[in-house]
């Protein structure tokens, strides 16, 4: 029998509480995803797996491709790639690459990174698959391995195609992965400037209006074409908490720029970080059948921290679900329960309880008194309330 047991559980504060409440926020982007790293909490999704062009923000996936290459050791940051004509001849942002030259991976990723050159792409592409149309199949391939749903690649660069799509969801899920996965290498997302042999003073520096606003701010990728509008795969960390976002739609640069400060602010400043369950302390009890005692603790393996909007004060509203009642003998320490936790405006956050402790089987006698009680109560039933 599954059984539900409602609670109020009590809130510790983590962090100091900015004023003001943490009230939806309306956000001019035509599609959205905000994600706190640290609680694995959305604090945002607006049309967030529509899949959308994006622009020159789809280079992460080119990027990540070569990341993986240098780890996986099929090249090196030294290993030098040819430029092909039709490298060269690609508009847009660019390193302005020639033929003659020889660009190293490392080169190479800070042309797309920092420059965000188009030419920097096609040249990463055909270096690892030897055409632009089999690496996007393989970047196609490789995102759907990697949990990105909604993303459908026919270049490298993100250069306007109908079948280049990407939704806000997997950009943020792709930029997550860039982080983690290549720390050795995302610190380049941060630099804010890079000439490769002087050829683009007008275009050296990295587009993130973000960067040098001091809010802690170090990456990603910002992009624009006309059907696209202006986006950005954003990050930023301030103390131990870090937000990853993907914005795109926004009608300039300049309201680029405000929306995404505007989306770090209201991340940081509207939401704490706070222990709603401590590790090993009961919440609640579930049913023991056939056991020495009748009844188990349930307490959770490690501290439940989460994401609480700044004007939730004091309690917030849990369930504890389990199937019982549970069957004797009980190991402590076995996951035999499931709190969920409801915060106002953000998505029921689930966790295992374990037993507080263990529960051994009944003796004989015990167990013939248990059963016993149990058909006396299922067959007679409870006493009838006196009218």
């Amino acid at each position: 029998m599954l059984h539900r047991l409602r609670l109020r559980l009590k809130v510790i504060v983590l962090a100091a509480l900015l004023p003001g409440a943490a009230s939806a926020f309306e956000t001019q982007a035509t599609a959205a995803w905000v994600y706190d790293v640290t609680t694995h909490t959305v604090l945002m999704d607006k049309n967030a797996d529509q899949p959308v062009p994006p622009a020159s923000m789809s280079k992460l996936m080119t990027i990540n491709m070569l990341f993986e290459a240098l780890r996986d050791g099929r090249v090196q940051l030294d290993t030098s790639f040819a430029v092909s004509s039709r490298a060269k001849a690609m508009g847009g942002s660019t390193m302005f690459l020639q033929e003659s030259d020889r660009p190293t991976v490392e080169d190479l990723i800070h042309g797309m990174i920092v420059n965000s050159g188009n030419d920097a792409c096609v040249v990463v592409a055909e270096g690892l698959a030897g055409t632009e149309e089999a690496f996007s199949a393989q970047m196609t391939e490789r995102a759907r391995a990697i949990g990105m749903t909604a993303s459908t690649f026919a270049n490298a660069s993100g250069w306007p195609h109908a079948q280049q799509r990407m939704s806000m969801r997997d950009l943020g899920v792709l930029a997550l992965r860039l982080i983690e996965e290549f720390p050795e290498y995302y610190p380049v997302f941060a630099e804010t400037e890079f000439d490769y042999k002087g050829r683009a003073p007008d275009n050296r520096f990295n587009r993130n209006p973000l960067l040098k606003l001091g809010i802690g701010a170090d990456g990603l990728k910002t992009g624009h074409t006309s059907e696209a509008g202006y986006g950005l795969v954003g990050s930023a960390k301030q103390g131990d908490r870090r937000v990853i976002f993907a914005i795109t739609g926004l009608p300039s640069e300049k309201a680029r720029a405000e929306e995404s400060e505007r989306i770090v602010a209201w991340a940081f400043r509207q939401f704490a970080e706070k222990t709603v369950a401590k590790a090993g302390v009961r919440v609640a009890e579930a049913d023991v059948f056939l056991g020495e005692a009748t009844t188990v603790g349930l307490v959770p393996a490690q501290d439940l921290r989460l994401l609480v909007p700044a004007l939730v004060q004091g309690q917030v509203e849990a369930e504890v679900i389990y199937k019982g009642p549970l069957m004797a003998p009980v190991a402590a320490g076995t996951p035999v329960a499931e709190l969920v936790v409801k915060v106002p405006g953000l998505p029921d956050h689930q966790v295992q309880l374990v037993a507080e402790s263990s529960i051994a089987k009944a003796g004989f006698m015990g167990r013939v008194g248990i059963a016993a009680q149990a058909l006396m109560s299922r067959y007679l039933g409870d006493p009838a309330p006196a009218s």
